[in-house]
């Protein structure tokens, strides 16, 4: 059985009945979906992202809240295109040379092996695995992405955090370590990989996005 994406653990249930009527609405006002102030701006979209705010609030989280539905309605009306990343897959794409081919498609959701990319996403915290990244082109030349951490079964939620931009030149690591090379204890006979900032997310979505195309 295909692994339960995000998208299925959040809007399966609400996607049909909620993401065609913002799709229309968004049409009246020939608005471009991929403009998240433009998107902010569809009341429906902003019902949407108010009925899935937890009662006691999210405070700051809201950001984060409002990326996940901006970037999950993408999903959903470019098709829901899974690229499904296994193990030999990964170590290839996280490998250089880099391909600078193909764009992929408007959105897709990249879904990696489980358990095999860690990130610190609160610092200080322990590191959560990831479990993919949904990732759209938010204008010519320019990505969104949105990596997701901590998927569960016996976890209520998990953690997103975005990166946005284009494609960092010469990107490297201030240690001088690979990039994608684990700070986990243990991580490089583990065979493990690590994302270590913003710039490294959004580069992991530039590159799922070439390995779709």
């Amino acid at each position: 059985m295909p692994r339960a994406t995000p998208f299925d653990l959040l809007f399966s249930s609400m996607a049909a009945d909620r993401f065609p009527a913002l799709r229309a609405s968004l049409g009246e006002t020939a608005a471009d979906a991929r403009d998240r102030d433009a998107f902010l701006m569809n009341r429906d979209a902003i019902r949407l992202v108010r009925e899935l705010r937890p009662e006691g609030g999210v405070g700051e989280a809201i950001d984060q809240l409002v990326a996940l539905v901006h970037h999950a309605y993408l999903f959903w009306a470019a098709g829901m295109p899974v690229v499904a990343i296994d193990a030999a897959s990964l170590a290839q794409m996280l490998s250089p040379p880099v391909s600078a081919g193909g764009t992929g498609p408007a959105a897709l959701y990249a879904q990696l092996p489980e358990l095999r990319v860690w990130g610190e996403v609160i610092e200080g915290e322990p590191h959560e695995p990831m479990d993919g990244c949904f990732v759209h082109e938010s204008r010519p030349g320019e990505l969104r992405v949105l990596g997701v951490f901590g998927v569960h079964q016996a976890r209520d939620g998990f953690t997103v955090v975005e990166a946005a931009g284009p494609r960092v030149e010469r990107l490297a690591r201030a240690d001088g370590a690979a990039l994608f090379a684990p700070t986990l204890p243990g991580g490089t006979a583990a065979g493990l990989h690590s994302i270590a900032g913003e710039e490294e997310l959004l580069e992991l979505g530039y590159r799922a996005r070439e390995r779709a195309a």
